[in-house]
């Protein structure tokens, strides 16, 4: 039996398709456990690109089981759209899984999503105006419409014109927009469910299930350890929680079933949308890391705001998800820098942080304090040991493994399954 969670250690786009891909070779099962087509992962597989945002990773191996967990909130149309996509590249899809028990992204969710990040004017948050924050707040405020409902053409009717009602009375009354129409959500999402019907069950009894077969089962977060909605950035947050306690509720398992930890942490560090980041390089260095790294999101092709690693955030998301191991990725991103900069701490005034700041107005305070280090300036895209890696990249991971005091047990060198330096057992 193995159970392991995988999860983001920064701000998200960490590269967590890839591991995920990585390691789904290994795995039985794959599990998504929270977020919804927010996130994007983008993984090369056989040297072809796939770009994905609800659908497990390991959707790409025809003998694994994938599932959307409970936690995640699925837009049905976008996961239609992606099984199309896949089978128009030619991937044979096994059994995928949707919990029925996740909540469903209705259009008034995007509708409302929209207005209210227009509304906020200067202190917009940088939402992908895709529907995620609204879907989450119908569900903690109980009133969410769940696939199991969607599977029921009287209670889907029932919670649909209920929510109608209130949700055309904020776009009118508030707004002043325009009224959704009731007969034409409900014709469509019953077509939704049509489509979806057969691959709808109980996830959380499987997952359980597969645990007890001694399967090897894998859970995949979306997005990263600082857009927690507990733990991160608040107010610059996702609504959900993608730290390792995250899988826990949204795949519906216990603690004591997760035998591992892995966080994906970038050999330097990144940040999409609003919020402080004290690393950040608005200059050329910056600009190179975004061409070398390709840093443009998945989901919204946004450019990603890029800067050096952050060794406070490493053991932040380390303490909080209890992590056992990181995959460092795009370590070959940082070849041809002649010095590379680690952050250590933050000096705020006089004093120096070496901890992560729970005050957002402190953490924008923040300036970084850095160790330097030489760089290398040969192509590393080809090694598969970590030995024959130069010696001033493999300083750098051993400088990460002790500011964080987490072994770095995978090394990627490359966007391809094959470029990863494997330095101890995950499975």
């Amino acid at each position: 039996m193995a159970a392991v969670v995988l999860i983001g250690s920064q701000w998200g786009d960490e590269g967590k398709g890839k591991i995920t891909d990585f390691l789904a070779e290994k795995a039985n099962v794959v599990v998504r456990y929270q977020g919804g087509n927010n996130a994007g992962h983008t993984v090369v597989a056989n040297g072809e690109e796939f770009k994905l945002h609800l659908i497990p990773s390991g959707i790409l191996y025809a003998d694994k089981t994938c599932v959307i967990g409970n936690g995640v909130v699925i837009d049905p149309k976008v996961l239609l759209d992606e099984l199309d996509y896949l089978n128009q590249k030619g991937i044979k899809i096994g059994k995928l899984v949707i919990s029925s028990n996740a909540h469903i992204i209705m259009p008034y969710h995007r509708v409302l999503d929209g207005l209210e990040e227009e509304a906020r004017g200067d202190h917009k948050i940088g939402t992908t105006k895709r529907g995620i924050g609204p879907a989450y707040m119908d569900k903690a405020s109980r009133i969410g419409i769940r696939i199991i409902d969607l599977m029921d053409n009287d209670e889907f009717a029932e919670k649909l014109r209920r929510n109608l009602v209130e949700k055309n009375n904020l776009f009118v009354k508030v707004y002043g927009k325009e009224a959704l129409e009731f007969d034409e959500i409900y014709e469509t999402y019953l077509g939704y469910a049509e489509k979806i019907r057969s691959m709808v069950a109980d996830s959380s009894l499987i997952i359980d299930n597969s645990i007890k077969a001694g399967e090897k089962v894998l859970f995949e977060g979306a997005q990263g350890t600082l857009l927690d909605i507990d733990h991160g950035t608040y107010p610059f947050v996702t609504s959900s929680h993608p730290i390792a306690g995250g899988a826990c509720i949204g795949a519906g398992v216990g603690p004591t079933r997760i035998n591992k930890v892995i966080g994906v942490i970038k050999a330097y560090t990144t940040r999409v949308g609003e919020g402080p980041f004290p690393t950040e390089l608005l200059d050329e260095t910056g600009e190179e890391m975004r061409k070398n790294g390709h840093e443009f999101g998945t989901t919204t092709g946004r450019a990603r705001r890029c800067g050096w690693f952050d060794a406070v955030i490493a053991r932040y998301a380390a303490r909080v998800s209890g992590i056992s191991d990181f995959a460092v990725t795009k370590l070959d991103v940082l070849t041809g820098f002649e010095k590379l900069k680690i952050c250590v701490g933050y000096r705020v005034g006089d004093e120096v942080l070496m901890e992560f700041p729970q005050s957002q107005k402190l953490f924008k305070e923040c300036q970084p304090v850095y160790e330097e280090m030489p760089g290398w300036q040969e192509d590393i895209t080809h090694v598969r040991r970590f030995e024959d890696l130069p010696q001033t990249a493999q300083d750098y991971i051993r400088r990460i493994e002790e500011l964080s005091g987490v072994p770095a047990t995978l090394v990627a060198v490359g966007p391809g399954r094959e470029q990863t330096i494997i330095r101890g057992e995950i499975f």
